[in-house]
């Protein structure tokens, strides 16, 4: 099967490190810090090879901190195609406070992407080979980037594609103004697409369902965080619940999640089969520290369990 391709337009270096305790106005020493590639589309990358589908990531390369990104991702052996551009790639900082457990996440702005190098990544999605059976969009836009640019990049892709959306605000709303296969939206984001507050589990699928049913979207799994995901299509709806598991970290369950379902479905699975599975590499990262993702070894067994209790 081809690769599936996803794409990175907000990239960062993760950093993290740990410290005793986090207190102002005092010099704090940590360990020897860490750096992970970061990114929704990159993650996404990473977790389908993790999960033993084949996965070429396309991202903005900028400046110093993009040559570590792009050092990173060959260290661990990731097919990636980096675009390079006139910017330099953020970097995040993340500290775990070892007198808590609690973690503090600080960001940083996106690069300038200017509108030739948006044209030439759009280039290069059109070019991607025509077997291309998934196209996922992930992360935040960069600042100043046309907020319609996802829907752009969606319009771009071979036909045949299945275009998977993971953002948030205003690029999830311009978003969907292209035909796309599925988005997964939490309570609020779902919310800001109606223009109204999610009330109950009738209203999420309810608000979902004006979302298929005006050609905007096949699938819509709705984030529930530890509660799992509610699934969305034209004539089904379901709760897939997820397992509990001990939390060390966030970071990287919503990227997780979607390299869960994607692998599943590009492996053949039932849609009800990939989201479940998504379900449990959502859960799976959360057991692992810092910025790391689902390991595959926790995936198969969750999903197993999962799979179990619904007999």
């Amino acid at each position: 099967m081809a690769h599936v391709v996803t794409v990175t337009l907000n990239p960062t270096v993760d950093k993290s490190i740990n410290v005793d305790q986090v207190v102002p106005e005092r010099k704090l020493r940590g360990d020897r810090p860490v750096y992970e590639p970061g990114g929704g589309g990159i993650n996404v990358a990473r977790v389908l090879r993790e999960l033993g589908v084949a996965a070429t990531a396309h991202w903005t390369l900028g400046g110093y901190t993009g040559a570590r990104l792009e050092s990173l991702l060959d260290a661990m052996g990731l097919d990636h195609q980096p675009l390079v551009i006139g910017g330099e790639t953020r970097e995040h900082l993340m500290v775990f406070e070892r007198a808590t457990g609690q973690q503090f996440r600080f960001g940083t702005p996106g690069p300038v992407v200017t509108g030739p190098e948006l044209e030439a990544l759009a280039e290069r999605i059109a070019a991607v080979p025509a077997d291309t059976p998934y196209l996922v969009l992930s992360g935040s836009l960069p600042e100043g980037v046309p907020e319609d640019t996802y829907a752009r990049l969606a319009r771009a892709a071979p036909p045949g594609c299945r275009v998977v959306l993971d953002t948030s605000g205003t690029p999830l709303r311009r978003g969907v103004e292209a035909p796309l296969f599925l988005i997964k939206p939490n309570v609020r984001e779902l919310g800001q697409l109606a223009g109204q507050a999610i009330e109950d589990d009738d209203h999420v699928r309810d608000v979902a369902r004006i979302l298929i049913d005006r050609g905007a979207v096949e699938v819509v799994v709705t984030s529930l965080g530890a509660g799992g995901a509610m699934a969305t299509t034209a004539t089904q709806h379901w709760h897939a619940r997820a397992p509990t598991v001990p939390i060390r970290s966030a970071v990287g369950a919503g990227d997780s999640m979607v390299g869960g379902i994607v692998a599943a479905l590009a492996r053949g699975r039932p849609l009800r089969e990939a989201i479940r599975y998504g379900v449990a590499a959502g859960a799976a990262a959360v057991k692992t520290e810092g910025t790391q993702l689902c390991r595959r070894v926790d995936v198969d067994r969750l999903d197993a369990r999962m799979a179990a209790e619904e007999v």
